[in-house]
């Protein structure tokens, strides 16, 4: 039969793998008898049997231009115009789409229909492909017919160093069903080269990394902290220092999208983790141009530089999450951007005390960048399960840790000066006879993160200092 879609009539949309479908073949029989009706199949093109099959619209064409949502659908067609549809088994509805009254005897007066095939994920994006209605604003970039797509983008520069996964029309509009955000909106000017960071060339950019639609929400907004001012993206980038955005995120969206926040949270394995963190790397570089030995003038850059982001363990916590620290109430999801670099151990397991364990982390924190430097940078403390336990036992809030360790940062400036110890780096003559602190007031921030066993938390030291020459930590809302 034709699959030119009758301009006048009845037309009814079904599959077999439908009870509700299944159960309205009657009717259909009956319309098909007293008007005559048009019925197109999405599964099986012998099915209804009783009317010698439907028109074969396994391909979902016919589907896809009618819009169909929910099988079975009914439809009356008038001069090519739709002027009444009904989906699902309702007698009262399919009486006043067809005109006809009494049909379906013996049938209960409603059933819910069945989701249509042309509506489930990987079929919608191939058929929006399949007839030019993407509404995707990017350019699309053709590969040749013997080339490797993989090598394709190698060599067009739009990898980290690592494979990344062919941004296809499909791919990238099954990304953008993870958000509800417009794929036109602008999140910011995204530097060095100031280039509109749109959702679109996001969710582009998150497909090559890896990332599942669900995870889109959570690199939008990391993005938009990275584009935030006080972030100093483009800093960031030109510093010869180590540094690189540092992922932490909060709230109620870690546990739906299935990250890592205990044992080797900060390391490889899982997927949330790993290509969210990429994703905003690769925002940087394909959008706004921030590539090594060009802008991005690390000295040595960092693993870190690939990926890296984490979540917070929440549940295991007897302190408030690094999320409110900056004003977002528990229980939202957020995301908080930071400066970082590689992580360097905090090694204690024999303190059973907060005060022995507390001036074990104190040493540590005042070797970030050299011992003889303050105040040196902001710094995110990762404590491990077993050493917040310590304080947690004491009743130690993570405001009373931190008090505690910026008290013990209060350092004499006199051994720190330069020159001094015979070492040329250090603080200016003009400091001698005064204290110094590592670090400013709101410098220091704690998260809770780490296996179970292992008496083994971290420091992540960055670049983060007041002012316009350094960077600041952003945290951002995450919206669907």
């Amino acid at each position: 039969m034709s699959k030119t879609i009758p301009q006048n009539g009845l037309i009814a949309v079904v599959k077999r793998d439908c009870p509700t479908c299944v159960l309205a073949v009657p009717v259909l029989g009956e319309l098909a008898s007293l008007e005559g009706i048009t019925v197109y199949t999405q599964d099986d093109p012998t099915f209804p049997e009783e009317l010698l099959g439907g028109v074969d619209d396994t391909d979902l064409d016919v589907s896809y231009r009618l819009g169909i949502e929910i099988v079975p659908t009914l439809i009356r067609f008038q001069d090519g115009r739709d002027i009444g549809r009904t989906y699902g088994w309702d007698r009262a509805e399919w009486e006043r789409i067809s005109g006809f009254q009494g049909i379906g005897a013996g049938l209960p007066d409603q059933r819910p229909g069945c989701g249509a095939k042309n509506v489930e994920p990987g079929v919608i994006e191939r058929l929006k492909v399949k007839f030019g209605e993407t509404g995707l604003d990017s350019r699309r970039v053709s590969i040749g017919e013997d080339e490797d797509a993989f090598e394709a983008m190698f060599e067009r520069g739009w990898s980290d160093g690592l494979p990344v996964v062919p941004p296809t029309e499909e791919r990238v509009l099954r990304m953008l069903n993870g958000t509800s955000r417009d794929p036109k909106e602008v999140l910011g000017l995204c530097p060095p080269n100031l280039i509109p960071a749109t959702v679109e060339k996001i969710a582009i950019n998150a497909v090559m990394a890896g990332c599942k639609p669900e995870y889109l929400p959570v690199v939008l907004a990391a993005v938009e902290a990275i584009l935030d001012p006080a972030f100093a993206m483009h800093g960031v980038l030109a510093t010869t220092m180590f540094v690189g955005p540092v992922l932490v995120v909060n709230g109620p969206i870690r546990r739906q999208i299935g990250m890592n926040a205990k044992g080797n949270a900060l390391g490889q394995g899982n997927r949330a983790n790993a290509t969210i963190g990429r994703a905003v790397q690769l925002v940087v570089r394909n959008i706004g141009g921030g590539r090594p030995r060009e802008v991005d003038r690390a000295t040595l850059g960092n693993p870190g530089k690939y990926t890296y982001c984490f979540a917070e363990d929440e549940e295991g916590s007897c302190w408030e999450p690094l999320s409110t620290d900056f004003g977002i109430p528990r229980g939202t999801s957020a995301v908080t951007v930071f400066a970082g670099f590689g992580l360097q151990g905090i090694v204690d397991q024999k303190s059973r005390t907060p005060e022995s364990l507390s001036r074990s982390m104190a040493s540590s924190l005042r070797a970030i960048h050299n011992v003889k430097l303050a105040p040196a940078c902001d710094a995110i403390m990762v404590v491990c399960p077993e050493h917040e336990r310590t304080f947690r036992n004491a009743g130690w809030s993570k405001a009373r840790l931190l008090e505690e360790l910026h008290q013990l940062c209060e350092m004499d400036a006199d051994p720190m000066l330069a020159g001094a110890g015979g070492v040329a780096e250090g603080l200016s003559p003009k400091m001698a006879g005064r204290t110094v602190n590592k670090f400013r007031p709101e410098g220091l921030m704690i998260v809770r993160a780490g296996g179970g066993a292992g008496m083994f938390s971290g420091i992540i030291g960055g670049w983060a200092t007041p002012g316009p020459t350094g960077s600041l930590p952003v945290c951002r809302e995450v919206k669907s």
